[in-house]
């Protein structure tokens, strides 16, 4: 008889008191042992219902596939194909795991991508938290304040004071910030009568040669156009504004980028150095402007973001105390600023002007406010009364940019018909640079930090000799665009005129000085 399991002759036959089936011994205990259950009848099963069955030595019969050479060879091929089968199997299984593997990095990585994005979030929120802290409504001994609030990132309008017409009321400037600006105009004005061209200012035979040093991509491909520049020429790094939304801080000297800032959303139209504590500001067509802070492992951090005016902020400029700065729009007000807090201080409409504002710029002295409008009129304001105390007409198109010369009395404007000059001791346009054609308009002026040349940009790059309201002002060099696109955005003098920095309408930062070789032969 054979095993009920194997289909085989049992070494140690057993048989079921329940079923009466035989098995092998070993294999009907293992059975019970894993399963409790007669593996034929599925009835439950125990080793007391297992009886043993006494026979005689039982001789296996050969097999009789292994009784022969075609037989074994039978058996040989149904091994390999068995073995072929289990690798297969093992092939599948590795492919399995090799897929679960690379879905647990994909998720792995994904994970990673949201902490990152939910820890700059958070990071954005707890700035925003600090800013609404700091600016948050004065006491009731200063109720006139209207400080925007801000709560979970969105401006609390329901806390503002209002006042007439709906418009917000500002702190104003103090009597003690007026002291300020009056003192500094004064130690400014007295150290102007003493003041003397520096000896290491670039001479004129020097600019006459001054030719293309370096190009720099500063910006992305897909946005090209710088629209601004800025120096700190105590460092001698340089900043531009983008048309890419950033603005960039470039080491001239190391020819590295230092630090690209992001953060607004549209386009970067002013960039702004404060000459003290490494305050750097930016102000964007997204309508705010953003105060960054710099840290000692030279990367900067945004400290506020303005949001007071109601179109594009066109221009910013830094009042000389390093304390103070306003920004000018488009949407018809420029407003004032404390620096350290980021909080307006004031903000000027004028009801009889409906022409937004496109330049602003200190006068040296800092009581002095120039601002440049759409409507082609040049703006004259008393910082301490916030007065428009002159107008300068006679530019076509609207005010691009406006550069104060160092001496006090100069002050060179650009627009659509190119350049003017008036004196501001008579109020008056004195002469008029028309460089370029009608299609052409002149983007940016700049007089260098000594007042002895001025730099105008357009469809190329002119430098003058600056001379007086009745001497000629003679070009000493004409330097072409070099991007290909035939428009010269802006221009800056760098340290003592050793050279200039030009942003075109490409995304490239060029510099503009003396060769090497010319650079020592005329020192010596």
């Amino acid at each position: 008889m054979n095993c009920s399991i194997s289909g085989e002759v049992p070494e140690e036959p057993v048989v079921s008191t329940k079923s009466g089936l035989l098995y092998e011994k070993r294999l009907i205990e293992r059975h019970i042992s894993d399963y409790g259950k007669c593996p034929v009848t599925g009835e439950a099963l125990t080793m007391d219902d297992i009886v043993p069955v006494k026979t005689g030595k039982i001789v296996k019969p050969r097999s009789l596939t292994a009784a022969s050479i075609p037989g074994m060879l039978g058996m040989f091929q149904n091994e390999w194909d068995a073995l072929m089968l289990s690798n297969f199997a093992l092939e599948q299984q590795l492919h399995t795991a090799r897929q679960e593997l690379s879905h647990a990095l994909y998720q792995h990585d994904a994970a990673c991508r949201v902490i990152a994005r939910l820890k700059k979030e958070r990071d954005e929120a707890r700035s925003l938290l600090a800013q609404a802290e700091r600016q948050a409504p004065l006491p009731a001994s200063a109720a006139t304040a209207n400080v925007s609030a801000l709560s979970n990132g969105k401006r609390a309008a329901e806390s503002e004071d209002m006042g007439p017409g709906g418009k917000r009321m500002r702190p104003g400037v103090s009597d003690s910030i007026i002291a300020e600006l009056t003192e500094c105009n004064a130690a400014l004005s007295q150290q102007r009568k003493k003041r003397q061209i520096p000896p290491t200012l670039a001479p004129i035979d020097a600019l006459e040669r001054y030719t293309q040093l370096s190009s720099h991509p500063l910006h992305k491909t897909n946005k090209p156009g710088i629209t601004s520049i800025d120096i700190n020429l105590s460092k001698d790094i340089v900043a531009t504004g983008g048309v890419d939304s950033s603005a960039v801080l470039f080491d001239r000297t190391s020819g590295e980028i230092l630090s690209t800032l992001s953060g607004h959303s549209k386009k970067v139209t002013s960039v702004k150095f404060v000459a003290q504590n490494d305050v750097f500001l930016s102000g964007s067509a997204d309508k705010t402007v953003r105060i960054w802070q710099g840290s000692e492992d030279g990367k900067y951090d945004c400290r506020h973001i303005l949001k007071d005016h109601t179109a594009e902020v066109q221009a910013v400029t830094v009042h000389a105390t390093n304390n103070y700065f306003v920004t000018a729009s488009l949407d018809t007000t420029w407003c004032f600023y404390d620096l350290s807090s980021g909080l307006c201080l004031t903000q000027v409409e004028d009801p009889s002007n409906s022409m937004g504002y496109t330049s602003a710029a200190f006068h040296p002295d800092g009581l002095i406010l120039g601002t440049g409008t759409t409507g082609a009129t040049v703006r004259i304001w008393d910082v301490k009364s916030r007065g428009n105390v002159a107008n300068f007409d006679g530019h076509t198109g609207a005010v691009t940019a406006i550069s104060f010369s160092e001496n006090g009395y100069f002050l060179a404007t650009a627009a659509h018909d190119g350049v003017k000059l008036w004196d501001l001791r008579k109020l008056k346009n004195f002469r008029s640079f028309e460089l370029y054609d009608q299609d052409t308009p002149t983007n940016s002026v700049d007089f260098d930090h000594s007042g002895s040349y001025l730099a105008i940009a357009g469809s190329d790059i002119r430098v003058y000799q600056v001379g007086s309201v009745k001497a000629e002002w003679n070009c000493i060099k004409t330097l072409p665009d070099l991007s290909g696109t035939g428009k010269a955005t802006c221009v800056k003098f760098g340290p003592d005129a050793k050279y200039l920095a030009v942003g075109s309408m490409d995304r490239n930062l060029r510099i503009f000085g003396l060769p090497e070789g010319d650079d020592a032969s005329t020192e010596s």
